[in-house]
């Protein structure tokens, strides 16, 4: 199995009926069935001793022969595969600046949302990329050095907890993963945004804004400009690969936050934030 995410290919050699299932149901047609065709990944999810698939069965990830995480539940199989996948290309790409955010796009702008966990990330990309806007990403911004745009990933939103339930009440139709339960994050479940035919419409767009959400139970929708050496701290802060870069992460940073604005928002209401963010940045 073959998977063309846009601007990887990860080759899947084995994985549990249920990973399967679930790969086909977020990416269905981005699926290959080649076995000669060239990957950038070769992955696989295993299940390491016969007496654990049945005795407190667990699944170990592979990238090749080599695994980056200790065994986990086999209940938690298919987030470990997208975890795994997040991996590949967080700690291999140096030829992009690799940012931990999610990525929406509207009339040909893309705003970038770093954002540290319990932010509400996750929730308000769902949220937005069903009510008009285009997900390029829901965990990392892949941008490239020389042209500063930020290019799209077909990838699933991962969404925890009450998240997963809210998601399912504001859009029936959805497409959703089956929940794992007690993970590491808590309750997950993958939630699938775009088909094929529609990321295949997308292309690298500037980057406008980096906006810092943050959830707030009952609190008003105000964003708050932060200076640009704040702004510069916090980018580089959610990197993945600003270390190896070195040099060429620091000016690409700079030249990103030299170009945009950036911007905190505490919000409780979701399309407050979306009609903020349209009238904040001319979408």
């Amino acid at each position: 199995m073959l998977i063309d995410i846009g601007e990887y290919l990860f080759r899947v050699d084995s994985a549990p009926p249920i990973v399967k299932n679930n790969l086909n149901l977020m990416y269905g047609d981005a699926i290959i069935n080649s076995s000669t065709a060239p990957a950038d990944f070769t992955i696989s999810l295993k299940h390491d001793s016969l007496l654990r698939k049945f005795l407190k069965p667990q699944v170990t990830f592979y990238l090749g022969n080599n695994s980056p995480f200790k065994p986990l539940p086999a209940s938690q199989s298919y987030p470990v595969m997208e975890w795994g996948m997040n991996w590949c290309i967080a700690a291999t790409d140096f030829n992009r600046l690799i940012v931990h955010a999610a990525v929406l796009v509207k009339n040909n702008k893309a705003i970038v949302f770093p954002a540290t966990p319990g932010s509400g990330k996750s929730t308000l990309s769902a949220y937005l990329a069903l009510s008009g806007w285009k997900l390029y990403s829901d965990e990392m911004a892949i941008i490239d050095l020389d042209t500063l745009q930020v290019k799209p990933l077909f990838r699933p939103v991962c969404l925890k907890n009450e998240s997963i339930s809210l998601v399912k009440q504001w859009f029936p139709q959805s497409i959703f993963t089956g929940t794992a339960k007690d993970t590491q994050k808590g309750d997950v479940a993958h939630l699938k945004i775009n088909s094929l035919a529609e990321y295949k419409t997308f292309s690298p767009v500037e980057i406008v804004a980096i906006v810092f959400p943050k959830y707030q139970k009952n609190t008003q929708t105000e964003p708050f400009k932060i200076s640009k050496i704040a702004g510069f701290e916090k980018l580089a802060g959610n990197s993945f690969n600003y270390n190896i870069l070195g040099n060429t992460a620091f000016d690409t940073i700079q030249k990103l936050v030299e170009r945009t604005q950036q911007v905190e928002i505490n919000y409780s209401d979701l399309s407050d934030v979306d009609d903020l963010l349209t009238s904040e940045f001319t979408l």
